[in-house]
């Protein structure tokens, strides 16, 4: 009996748009790991994916899986442990779904994600940051709009999905200036806007003369930029701010980096953390304790206020023959 095709297709109808109600965000992320999975599994069983057994996706063929996004796919660490996130979904879905097949959904189940090595988050300097708000001709109208994504995104810390997202309606100039956005997980926020963003968005908004509803940001032909596009743009402008400001060329520098930024001005003015995971729609405030660590300055006003130890330079030496001996062994 062909089980795993019915199972898949209720997980998605029942489980994530019924049950649990999924963004459209994440209804995307597991369609595409599914979609990869059932190529990998015709491949290694020989069977059309619509003629798959639940007993055909076992765990070792999801560890070849696995295996096979980093190796032949060559996507990182973090990915790969997205993926295995959708399937240990599904077959918890599954143990619910097919009891009889309990020994093999907790084999699934017991693969574990691959830990990594969590490296420092990037932002950029204030120098750094002006460079870049400089580096859009603004002499053209696809550089005014750049000049006005960019310091809204350094400003205000949105991720890439909710600058795409916003409209023309979203922002209040007046009293109390600020936008509203739709973030992750379905969580509206409102975020302060600074006299400076407030005064570039207001030339923009007159210029952009667009209808209550249309992007913010549009593209040439009116439509909301997309995710690569705002990437693209991003990049071209860091290579062109990197030419006054060499230490850009230093960093890698995407569209997360002016998120990080965002937080990174907040933790330095001295914002209470808890305060910049409400600022950036953080669902727990120790998701933000990332930017403790990255910010050197804090840690040496930190030790600046503590009293050092009164230690003797030199090398230690043994007071005995006997000690020295030992040392040396």
């Amino acid at each position: 009996m062909n089980t795993f095709a019915p199972l898949l297709e209720a997980f998605f109808t029942e489980r994530l748009l019924n049950q649990r109600q999924a963004s459209p965000h994440t209804v995307a992320a597991y369609r595409d790991t599914f979609r990869l999975l059932l190529v990998f599994a015709e491949q290694a069983t020989g069977k059309a994916p619509s003629n798959l057994d639940i007993t055909d996706v076992d765990a070792p063929l999801v560890t070849k899986f696995l295996d096979h996004l980093q190796d032949a796919r060559n996507n990182g660490v973090r990915t790969r442990n997205l993926r295995l996130t959708a399937v240990h979904s599904l077959f918890r879905y599954a143990s619910f779904q097919h009891p009889e097949h309990a020994a093999l959904i907790q084999r699934v189940l017991a693969i574990p994600p691959k830990r990594f090595d969590k490296a420092m988050v990037t932002f950029l300097a204030e120098h750094e940051a002006d460079a870049l708000l400089a580096a859009p001709d603004r002499t053209r109208w696809l550089g005014r709009r750049d000049h006005a994504l960019l310091a809204t995104a350094l400003q205000t810390g949105l991720r890439v999905s909710e600058l795409t997202g916003l409209t023309c309606a979203d922002i209040e100039l007046g009293t109390g200036a600020h936008l509203r956005c739709h973030g992750k997980g379905r969580k509206e926020r409102t975020t302060p806007l600074t006299a400076g963003t407030t005064a570039v968005l207001r030339v923009w908004l007159r210029e952009r003369s667009g209808a209550a509803e249309h992007p913010l940001f549009p593209g040439p032909r009116g439509a909301p930029l997309s995710r690569d596009a705002v990437r693209r743009l991003v990049a071209r402008h860091v290579a062109t701010a990197t030419e006054h400001c060499s230490s850009l060329g230093n960093k890698t520098i995407t569209v997360h980096t002016l998120r990080h930024t965002a937080a990174m001005r907040l933790l330095q003015a001295g914002v209470d953390t808890s305060v910049i995971a409400l600022w950036l729609g953080h669902e727990q405030a120790r998701t933000t304790q990332i930017y403790l660590h990255a910010d050197l300055q804090l840690k040496e006003r930190a030790i600046a206020r503590t009293a050092q130890p009164q230690v003797n330079p030199g090398r230690y030496r043994p007071p005995d023959s006997l000690l020295a001996f030992l040392e040396g062994l």
